[in-house]
């Protein structure tokens, strides 16, 4: 099986949304509650009901939160990325009630960094796959699609209103110790993401570029691309050569500038994601 039919494949979309969710529910029951802090998004709201009722279980909750969710998502998104979803909010509402964990930590900044760091790592590993755990990413998706709203935007002013109004029943050490929590786990959801597609563009300035453009492609077998530039002094045109490449590949790439043109300029980028012929491919949720 290759890495598109994998990527598309229900087991493998499973068994990341069953370890992320598991992942989630260690630093949810491990940390977070055993010190009385709170996470971001519907389990961090579902918390804040837990501890302001001391009723029912975080589990229960998170799964009352998700039913009007999952009535409109039924409407306005598709119906796999839906079942995916629905899988992941059982499976995530289980987990959360049947792990019984508690991760001795007693230094309450070592917990918001141990739960950050859990909380991303597992909802990165959701978010890798062609659904979600239910909650803000639905919504997040409904309001994307519907309205042009920006995941990012619409999370963070979840999570800015939920921290602000826990400020009523919580106390604002543990506030503040949940925000850098949260602050972590966003950190840690962006590294999964792009784990395994980091890449770096390339651009190179040269009078040399064709030459530089046919090493790349025939040595490093890398593709390149020339976009026409003008020299704002000279007034001369160039070919500006641009490529994407791996980590381990920019030292031979600039090996191969340098070698041909001493006098190349070369910038190399970082990139969130490369989706493509020869990288990742764009899933389709």
């Amino acid at each position: 099986m290759n890495v598109k039919n994998m990527t598309y494949s229900v087991p493998w979309n499973l068994f990341l949304i069953t370890l992320g969710s598991l992942i989630f529910a260690i630093g949810l029951k491990g940390i977070f509650i055993p010190h009385g802090m709170i996470t971001g998004g519907f389990s961090g709201l579902g918390l804040l009901l837990l501890y302001a009722t001391d009723s029912m279980t975080a589990g229960l909750w998170y799964l009352i939160l998700n039913i009007p969710v999952f009535i409109l998502g039924w409407k306005f998104i598709s119906k796999r990325f839906l079942y995916y979803s629905f899988y992941g909010m059982i499976v995530m509402t289980i987990l959360v009630d049947v792990v019984s964990i508690d991760i001795h930590i007693t230094d309450p900044w070592l917990a918001a960094l141990a739960g950050g760091i859990l909380f991303g790592a597992g909802s990165g590993l959701i978010f890798r796959s062609l659904g979600s755990a239910g909650g803000n990413d639905i919504i997040s998706i409904i309001l994307n699609q519907r309205f042009g709203v920006r995941i990012g935007t619409y999370n963070f002013l979840f999570n800015f209103t939920l921290f602000f109004f826990s400020f009523g029943t919580m106390k604002t050490d543990l506030i503040l110790y949940s925000m850098a929590a949260s602050y972590i786990a966003s950190q840690m959801i962006e590294y999964f993401m792009t784990l395994f597609n980091q890449r770096k563009m390339i651009i190179i300035i040269s009078d040399k570029n064709r030459e530089i453009a046919h090493e790349i492609n025939h040595k490093l077998r890398r593709g390149a691309t020339f976009l026409k530039g003008q020299g704002a002094y000279t007034g001369k045109d160039k070919d500006i050569l641009l490529t994407v490449a791996n980590t381990f590949q920019i030292k031979r790439v600039e090996e191969v500038a340098f070698n041909i043109d001493p006098n190349a300029f070369m910038i190399t980028e970082n990139t969130f994601n490369v989706l493509g012929k020869g990288f990742s491919q764009r899933k389709v949720y």
